[in-house]
């Protein structure tokens, strides 16, 4: 039997992730642990700022008209989904990094940047570097579901991998499941990583923080399996 795969992203993400599974032939089962929606905000002066920071994709999807106002300013995005919806909101000048929101801030100190606009979720981490200051405009909420779906669920009884694209959504799933010792987790960084806590059959990290990469972990988890956590089998970005 085909080991099922856990797809627990938002959406649109968990459509998109769910047709690359498809395409490596895995057998997803669309679970998001989080409902995306708007928030209302009102964009500050642009002149204040210089540059946009994104550290999700779901900001430029569901930042709304208030974008406009910001897309002549440049963009650092983390991740390639990042960039692409930044584009697609309208920002001519995205700068793609490839890792976490530290990471980020880090390249935009060494590109100049002293005042930085993040546009984020209601419920973000607090970036800070020196010589660059990080104002948070949360444009977008995550409201987390009550509980898993039975189809989820039953996936879970017969030892699914699971995807895991944040370190929010590890830490919902962690909460939301008990029984973890047949369950193996492709996490899509170490900090995600860290987040989903102990006790699974495996935890890996996937060798690049994209979702391409991540699947290629979850594929082989899925057609091979894994060594049990604590083995020494633990990739890194």
């Amino acid at each position: 039997m085909t080991t099922r795969l856990l797809v627990l992203r938002p959406e649109p993400g968990a459509s998109e992730t769910a047709e690359r599974a498809r395409l490596l032939r895995l057998d997803p089962i669309k679970a998001p642990l989080f409902t995306i929606r708007p928030l209302a905000w009102e964009p500050p002066d642009p002149g204040d700022y210089d540059a946009v920071l994104l550290t999700s994709a779901n900001a430029p999807r569901h930042g709304g008209p208030g974008l406009q106002e910001l897309t002549a300013l440049p963009c650092f995005a983390v991740g390639e989904a990042t960039g692409m919806a930044a584009r697609e909101a309208g920002f001519k000048n995205v700068r793609i990094g490839p890792s976490d929101g530290a990471a980020a801030v880090a390249e935009m100190a060494r590109a100049g940047i002293a005042r930085a606009l993040h546009l984020c979720g209601r419920d973000h981490i607090v970036l800070r570097r020196q010589g660059l200051t990080v104002q948070p405009v949360p444009v977008y909420g995550a409201d987390p579901v009550e509980a898993l779906s039975v189809e989820a669920r039953g996936a879970i009884d017969d030892g699914a991998v699971v995807l895991l694209h944040s370190p929010r959504a590890a830490r919902r799933f962690a909460e939301l499941v008990t029984a973890r010792s047949r369950l193996r987790l492709a996490a899509i960084s170490d900090a995600v990583a860290e987040a989903a806590g102990d006790g699974w059959a495996a935890k890996e990290v996937a060798p690049a923080p994209r979702d391409e990469a991540l699947l290629e972990l979850a594929a082989r988890l899925c057609n091979y399996g894994a060594p049990s956590e604590g083995s020494g089998a633990h990739d890194g970005p």
